[in-house]
């Protein structure tokens, strides 16, 4: 790996932060602190996750609406087609245009665990394409969709899977939010497939930082990721060392963004896990830092007034 050298400069990377609904009042309090943390970092917006099967649905509302009410944030709601009919769907849309949420990563979805292979709702949309088309007609949202550098495990062939993602740009999505990867060459190879295709929509790549190697299997397999073997020799030699972990998962992600911001990638999309200090590195790498006195600027985060 290349050493890490000066952080890059500001003023032209872009950031925003992905988040998932919490399940606990222990997990509510440290997504908020989260939030706290990483709001004065000025992401261009946040987004919320939403579970296989829709199993997350009201805590993805909620949690995206929290962030809408009580901070200065632009929160986006993920939306998938699973496990519910079109009307179900663009109800749950019409309910964040209500309430003042204007953003949706729009995405087919995973089936829920042990089912198998997606299929559609008899009465639903077939895929991420037909529901932005539809979220359009509905309200002029601003509509992410996802993206895979590596192409998706369903996908027959790379082509197909370009051929998809033109597809939902097509229907009228704004951007598209790749999944993670973990070499810079991944995604500037796909970047090339996409401009080829026709594709003119932004290309924000999704960053996850991995501190251990069976959480980086793990993530890895559910996606379709590879993981470079000189990653993995790396991770595997920390097993016995926990308290490196952090550190060097921040050092090697650091390094993926400066090798993508030297290739002129400006958008950066970060998984936080809902934890702030990995994110925090990698924004001081980028030349990011929090603006003095805005973490208690009540423009920019108002006081939490209720639970999630």
């Amino acid at each position: 790996m290349n050493n890490i050298t000066a952080a890059l400069p500001a003023d032209d990377v872009e950031l925003s932060f992905e988040f998932f609904p919490p399940k606990t009042e222990k997990m509510e309090a440290e997504l908020w602190n989260t939030v706290t943390a990483l709001a004065p970092y000025a992401p261009r917006f946040v987004s919320v996750t939403y579970g296989a099967g829709g199993t997350t649905r009201q805590r993805t509302h909620a949690t995206v609406a929290r962030i809408v009410n009580e901070t200065a944030l632009d929160a986006a709601a993920h939306l998938t087609c699973v496990g519910a009919s079109r009307a179900e769907i663009l109800e749950i849309a019409q309910s964040y245009w209500e309430a003042g949420i204007r953003h949706i990563v729009a995405l087919r979805g995973d089936p829920p665990a042990g089912s198998g292979k997606f299929e559609p709702h008899p009465d639903g949309f077939a895929n991420a394409a037909a529901l932005t088309a539809a979220l359009k007609r509905l309200a002029p949202f601003e509509i992410s969709v996802a993206g895979y550098p590596e192409c998706h495990p369903d996908s027959v062939s790379p082509q197909a899977d370009i051929d998809n993602l033109r597809a939902k740009i097509d229907a009228g999505a704004d951007r598209v939010l790749t999944q993670f990867f973990f070499a810079p060459e991944i995604f500037l190879r796909f970047r090339d497939r996409a401009a080829a295709s026709g594709i003119k929509a932004e290309l924000v790549p999704g960053i996850l930082p991995i501190a251990n190697a069976a959480q980086a299997q793990k993530f890895a397999a559910a996606c379709g990721a590879s993981i470079p073997p000189k990653l993995a020799r790396l991770l595997e030699q920390l097993d016995d060392r926990p308290e490196m972990r952090p550190l060097v998962a921040a050092m090697v992600a650091g390094e993926l963004c400066q090798s993508l911001y030297a290739e002129d990638v400006r958008q950066f999309h970060f998984y936080t896990l809902n934890r702030a200090p990995m994110t925090q590195a990698l924004c001081h790498l980028l030349g990011r830092r929090a603006a003095a006195g805005m973490a208690g600027d009540k423009n920019l985060l108002l006081q939490p007034q209720s639970a999630f």
